[in-house]
């Protein structure tokens, strides 16, 4: 079982930044891929970036690429996303979520950039950025 709690979420103005956190509480971190995902009401839950078991491969959707920055620290069992140069349309609740790789390391872009793919997600942090 994985629990999986975000924080760093608030609310700032457009062109600032925001460094979220999700801390994972699993016994090995590195058996599992790292999400964000953003949702907003009566939406579908959209992909926002992915980071492989390693660390080593990374994807941005392309409305946050050059803008955002996923990064994890296995020693820590904690993911983060570093978002600057914020656009209202940013705002959402931001999911981070949990893929586990299996002993073939699967992942890769289309697999990490939908959601159902993933076995855990945490309860979401709001982010909210005003104009």
């Amino acid at each position: 079982q994985v629990q999986l709690v975000e924080s760093g979420g608030g609310l700032v103005q457009a062109g600032g930044s925001l460094r979220l956190s999700c801390a994972a509480s699993v016994r090995t971190f590195t058996d599992y891929n790292m999400g964000w995902f953003r949702q907003t009401p009566g939406k579908e839950r959209e992909f926002v970036a992915a980071i492989s078991w390693s660390g080593g491969v990374t994807y941005y959707a392309d409305s946050v690429k050059g803008r955002f920055t996923i990064s994890r620290d296995n020693a820590m069992n904690t993911v983060y996303l570093q978002m600057s140069s914020l656009r209202p349309e940013d705002t959402a609740v931001y999911y981070c979520g949990a893929d586990y790789r299996g002993a073939d390391y699967r992942g890769g872009r289309g697999r990490l950039s939908r959601p159902y793919e993933y076995d855990y997600w945490g309860q979401g942090t709001q982010v909210t950025v005003s104009s």
